[in-house]
């Protein structure tokens, strides 16, 4: 949709909202189903993985009349990406493309892929319009916090923001003591980050004596891995300013899928223009309704380079009713993912239950682990949590982490062992936060 506004930045970027956002709801469904007609028809006729896997299926594009027929279409999975590494999930030749990303590939061949100009230019507009949403407007600064390179986090966020019309400073993760520095140096307005580096960056401005509150900055746009409204609150609380949630995955476009409103904080607004949602039960693999909790699914409608049907995300959420953006629907913070979610005795555990219960407490300061290992035939899990350099008190913390273990029995209903450490013990991570590490025998 194009814009109908009339005031503009200089970088052409309305600070009004997109003609999208005030759309209605009907309004909003009859774009997807044009665009969703177009998609798959665009991936079945130029992508042989989609082409084989509608056939086998039983489905064509034209089968495809409303928006509830989706449910007929198969799902997209991360091994179907990985075995047409590297560039076989292409819609368009290669030589259309104008960049490339892809994932770490840590557990097996990389995640690639591939984005047109017009990718780029639409990534650019859901990501400014992101950071409006977020609060951000023309002219303000924004440390960049996300790790540039073959990640889409940081170019996604820059681009937006020279879209929006700010100033970007393109520090990218790491060198804790310069960020610090930088944003003291620099005094910018916004901030982008992982919300467990942002951790980081708090305990360095303690270290060296300064205070976060008096910092510059004003919001901050946190994403890339599940955090919870209590790791919200100790952001909010110690740099006094807000925290926003923002979320993305590479396999869709990158960050920009979807945005936290600053009015309302209350969920993220899906850009639903681009993006279509299903949450569906993870086991059978139903679509279900809107209000009940499971797996979330995307489908691009806009793609022209790698269009992506039904990929199943692993990301736990429901679908609610647009607020702040009325016509798009609304998902509810992550709270965990169905494939890395801890089942201990029976019990399903998400490390987001985990941080919840140590941020309520006075002498963590949101540095944690969870070990799990077996002893005989019984599994058991060990959080070892960092103090606070105010608590720490040489011998352990027993008596807090004794209160700890309690509530998370009563409350969680599994036995946890808490270990309290001194302070700066646990590395840090300079993106996604690994929280779990499994330690059980793999027979």
């Amino acid at each position: 949709m194009a814009s109908t506004n009339t005031q503009s930045n200089s970088s052409g970027y309305s600070a009004e909202l997109d003609q999208a956002e005030r759309a209605s709801r009907d309004e909003i469904t009859a774009l997807q189903t044009g665009r969703m007609a177009w998609t798959l028809a665009h991936a079945y006729d130029n992508v042989p993985h989609y082409k084989k896997a509608f056939d086998e299926a039983g489905v064509k594009p034209a089968d495809f009349r409303q928006l509830s027929d989706l449910k007929n279409f198969p799902f997209t999975v991360k091994t179907d990406l990985r075995d047409n590494y590297p560039f076989n999930m292409f819609a368009v030749p290669r030589e259309k493309l104008v960049r490339i990303h892809a994932s770490s590939g840590t557990t097996g061949k990389p995640i690639v892929v591939g984005y047109t100009q017009a990718d780029i230019d639409m990534w650019a507009d859901v990501m400014a319009r992101s950071i409006r949403a977020a609060g951000g407007r023309s002219g303000m600064i924004i440390h960049n916090a996300y790790g540039y390179g073959l990640f889409t986090g940081g170019l996604g966020v820059h681009y937006g923001a020279e879209k929006l019309g700010c100033t970007v400073v393109p520090v990218s993760g790491g060198m804790t003591e310069r960020q610090v520095q930088l944003i003291n140096d620099f005094r910018p307005d916004i901030i982008t980050v992982t919300p467990s580096y942002m951790l980081a960056i708090l305990d360095e401005f303690k270290r060296q004596g300064l205070d976060p509150r008096k910092s510059s900055l004003k919001i901050g746009i946190f994403g890339a891995e599940p955090w919870t409204n209590a790791m919200r609150a100790e952001i909010e609380q110690s740099f006094d300013m807000d925290a926003t949630d923002i979320y993305g995955l590479s396999e869709v476009i990158g960050p920009g899928v979807a945005q936290e409103c600053i009015e309302t904080k209350d969920g993220l607004h899906i850009w639903e223009d681009h993006f279509y949602p299903e949450v569906i039960d993870p086991e059978t693999g139903t679509v279900l309704p809107d209000g009940e909790k499971g797996e979330l699914v995307f489908t691009s409608l806009t793609k022209q380079a790698f269009p992506i049907i039904r990929y199943r995300t692993r990301d736990l959420t429901r679908l609610l009713p647009g607020t702040a953006r009325p016509g798009m629907r609304r998902m509810e913070k992550v709270t965990g993912r169905s494939d890395d979610m801890i089942i201990l005795r029976g019990v399903n555990v998400f490390p987001t239950q985990i941080e919840e219960v140590l941020l309520g407490t006075d002498w963590c300061g949101g540095h944690f682990i969870i070990e799990l290992t077996r002893e005989g035939r019984m599994d058991e899990m060990t959080v070892v949590a960092e103090a606070r350099p105010e608590h720490w008190d040489e011998s352990g913390l027993v008596e807090h982490t004794e209160r700890v273990t309690a509530y998370i029995k009563n409350t969680i209903g599994i036995t946890a062992r808490i270990r309290a450490v001194p302070p700066e013990t646990l590395e840090r991570s300079l993106g996604k936060a690994k929280r779990v590490f499994d330690k059980r025998p793999k027979d």
